[in-house]
């Protein structure tokens, strides 16, 4: 049984979904951010966790 995922090592497999291989690549957490930022992103929690908990709570309390 031959062995059907590997590929040949001349064969540019980057460049199969656009990526190009020449440049270093970067991943989102090693993107630097802003404390402008982390704030938003605080902000936007508080008020998904008050959306979440907080409508529960007043449901049951009624």
């Amino acid at each position: 049984m031959t062995d059907d995922t590997a590929t040949p090592a001349d064969d540019d497999t980057g460049a199969d979904v656009g990526h190009d291989l020449e440049t270093e690549r970067t991943t989102a957490p090693m993107s630097d951010y802003s404390s402008r930022a982390v704030l938003v992103g605080v902000v936007v929690a508080l008020v998904g966790a008050a959306i979440a908990f907080g409508i529960p709570v007043l449901a049951v309390g009624i």
